[in-house]
């Protein structure tokens, strides 16, 4: 598969220099780092555009594990990178663990609200005056592709893209499926809990290689938030860049993964999987 050109733009905003950390984020960061460590050999490669740093940014990621979120902190850690996620107002409004993501400064999207067009404005007003790279999954949930590749997904990254003038930048990933089951979707009693966490254990013996590469900007040139089809043509760019990169982190695993998670659904096909 040809991998899709890009081209690293002239940054349009002035750069403000990256946001200050708040202490509460450092720790959790630190204390990320370790877990990882924990549990398997890390290895991230490429880097991110130094003319992006300190500029409102949108990092997109495919998704492949329960682990892959804390993967991806210690890998942008590694590389100096202060990432933020978008998450969905339930994480963001749950005791404790919320109050500590929203002050960490993780952006706020409401999925499935009525209010869902009020909710993109402020999601893409936030975005054009943030100071730090915000990581979104455009596929909205880990593969149920069977070889684990990156699902359709969704246009709303490349459509809040467009609609703020924001930069691109892909990160594609491969191992820390290995860290964790997939589970269940609701865990409703401790029972639900025993696969997670015993594959975790099993991570922690065998200790899995989580390969993390930054790929740089995806080129949007040529494209509108109010051009009918652009939004799709974005995505598309997106999507093939994230799996161009995951090809060669997956080189000796083309098909199916060795690694078998029997609580993972493989109900979909993806269609970004090369031929």
């Amino acid at each position: 598969m040809v991998a899709l050109s890009r081209r690293q733009t002239e940054p349009t905003r002035r750069n403000r220099g990256p946001a200050p950390v708040p202490p509460d984020w450092r720790a959790i960061t630190w204390l990320d780092r370790q877990v990882v460590r924990l549990a398997g050999r890390l290895e991230v490669t490429g880097g991110f555009p130094d003319e992006l740093r300190g500029r409102p940014v949108l990092v997109a990621a495919n998704h492949i594990g329960m682990f892959d979120p804390m993967v991806l902190i210690a890998a942008a850690a590694e590389i100096g990178l202060d990432l933020r996620f978008m998450l969905t107002a339930g994480l963001l409004d749950a005791p404790v663990a919320g109050w500590f993501l929203r002050r960490a400064g993780h952006l706020r999207v409401d999925r499935g609200k009525s209010n869902v067009a009020e909710a993109f404005g402020r999601a893409v007003t936030a975005l054009r005056t943030a100071r730090l790279p915000l990581l979104v999954y455009p596929e909205g949930r880990i593969s149920h592709d069977p070889g684990l590749w990156p699902e359709r997904g969704k246009t709303g990254l490349a459509r809040m893209a467009l609609a703020g003038d924001v930069p691109v930048v892909t990160v594609s990933q491969w191992g820390a499926h290995e860290a964790m089951y997939w589970g269940l979707e609701r865990f409703a009693k401790p029972a639900d809990f025993v696969p997670v966490f015993a594959s975790f254990g099993r991570a922690v013996r065998n200790r899995p290689t989580f390969r993390v590469h930054f790929g740089g900007q995806v080129d949007l040139s040529g494209l509108s938030a109010n051009r009918p089809g652009d939004a799709m043509r974005a995505h598309q760019r997106i999507m093939r860049a994230i799996t161009a990169d995951l090809v060669p982190l997956r080189a000796d695993e083309p098909d199916l993964p060795r690694f078998h998670d029997p609580t993972r659904p493989t109900d979909t096909r993806s269609p970004w999987r090369p031929t």
